[in-house]
């Protein structure tokens, strides 16, 4: 059994540090783009979950088929490899493209396609290498460094963004590049997950993966729905109905910033920043308490929290006058971000430990199918509540979800930390 190193995940972290740059500043500015085009809120939304329907279609399939492949270098990095270049070239090219509205969609295609082709080996390269007991702490290490990519997003990003639009993409392209290159070069997958001689048949791999990964995907859920265990069910409610609250905020509050507090869109992006603060501060911490306190009473107490912040929030919104707005929701939005850590660093290993270690990729996908699922949902909802009652609506919309959230939560009684891979 390989020898468990945080040190090893620490560089793992460099793909999650990469993947947040891009996907932080994406959320920022390209639905600014898109509305310029006088689109109405609820097709921005629409256009603004082409990667989550990606997700939903690739990232079963692709999990599974990590799963299976086997080459010189693992089973994960050749996804690694064929994915990110594309990536961060269509990335870059989008900013370029604010004047043509048909080329800057099918440059953002062509993108969250390439992104859905290594996200999922990426997050299951972690409990790849991770015993049972320490997922929590590593999924601590992996979203602090992706809280560290997400700060660098939306601090340093804004402030290259106010230079130039075309800045903040370019930058974040080569910074992912860079990311995922070091994660292929300097982490090495177990012994028992590459090739020994011989050459794999991609054709056969590839239909094997495609048969497999969708009767797996059927199997998983029929027993989810049907099985006298209900804590899985349960689990991706969870997932599913927090994941629609808080990417209604990701999605609209640069829009809401520019629009309805009046401050702009890089204000609307710094203040998004004290999320990420919050969480590249607590992510360790709360990986530490998950297995302390335990995952489910961890994940209650960040939802409950997130509940209160946004209540207050939406009060200061309306409340406080536009020139302090920004410092007191920024504190508001740091807490958040400790919130959400406690949310989030747990909520993979608690999936991932419902199943054996064979099946990590496939249970990654099924994360990835909940949370997908649901930011599917949330932008063009969302963005239709905004267009029927503006943007005020942004707040309460996301405390509704976080609060059924927490309810379904309570149901699942599996997925603890346990001895072992």
């Amino acid at each position: 059994m390989e020898r468990f190193s945080y040190g090893k995940i620490f560089l793992l972290g460099f793909g999650f540090f990469g993947i947040s740059i891009l996907w932080s500043i994406y959320n920022s500015y390209v639905p600014i783009f898109l509305k310029e085009f006088g689109l109405a809120s609820w097709l921005v939304g629409f256009i603004m979950t082409i990667d989550n329907i990606f997700a939903v279609v690739l990232l079963p399939y692709i999990g599974v088929l990590s799963d299976v492949t086997r080459t010189r270098i693992g089973r994960r990095k050749p996804y690694i490899i064929l994915g990110a270049p594309p990536a961060a070239l269509t990335f870059a090219l989008i900013p370029l493209l604010r004047g043509d509205f048909y080329a800057m969609l099918a440059v953002i295609v062509v993108m969250n396609f390439s992104m859905a082709l290594f996200r999922s080996p990426v997050i299951a390269f972690m409990p790849d290498i991770t015993p049972s007991e320490k997922r929590s702490q590593a999924n601590g290490i992996i979203n602090f460094m992706g809280g560290v990519g997400s700060l660098l997003a939306f601090f340093v990003g804004a402030k290259l963004y106010e230079m130039n639009p075309s800045y903040p993409f370019v930058a974040a392209a080569v910074t992912m590049l860079l990311a995922s290159l070091l994660v292929v070069l300097l982490v090495d997958e177990p012994e028992e997950f590459k090739a020994r001689g011989g050459s794999v048949r991609l054709g056969e791999l590839l239909r094997e993966s495609f048969r497999k990964s969708f009767s797996e995907l059927s199997a998983n859920l029929r027993e989810a729905f049907l099985g006298e265990d209900k804590s899985l069910l349960f689990m991706l409610a969870s997932i599913f109905l927090w994941f629609i609250g808080y990417n209604a905020i990701e999605t609209f509050f640069t829009s809401y910033a520019k629009w309805y507090l009046g401050i702009g869109e890089a204000a609307g992006s710094l203040i998004l920043g004290f999320v990420a603060l919050g969480f590249l501060v607590f992510s360790l911490p709360a990986g530490f308490i998950g297995a302390r306190l335990g995952r489910r009473k961890t994940m209650t107490l960040g939802l409950a929290l997130l509940v209160v912040l946004l209540g207050l929030a939406f009060y200061a919104s309306t409340a406080v006058k536009t020139g302090a707005v920004i410092y007191v929701l920024g504190a508001i939005f740091f807490f958040g971000g400790f919130a959400w850590a406690l949310v989030n660093v747990n909520s993979l290993p608690t999936v991932v430990d419902m199943t054996s270690r064979e099946r990590l990729g496939a249970y990654t996908g099924l994360y990835y199918f909940a949370s997908q699922s649901a930011a599917i949902t949330a932008p063009p909802l969302a963005g239709l509540f905004i267009d029927v009652l503006g943007y005020q609506a942004l707040f309460p919309y996301s405390i509704v979800f976080l609060l059924a959230s927490a309810v379904t939560l309570q149901f699942v009684k599996r997925g603890e930390a346990r001895k072992g891979f």
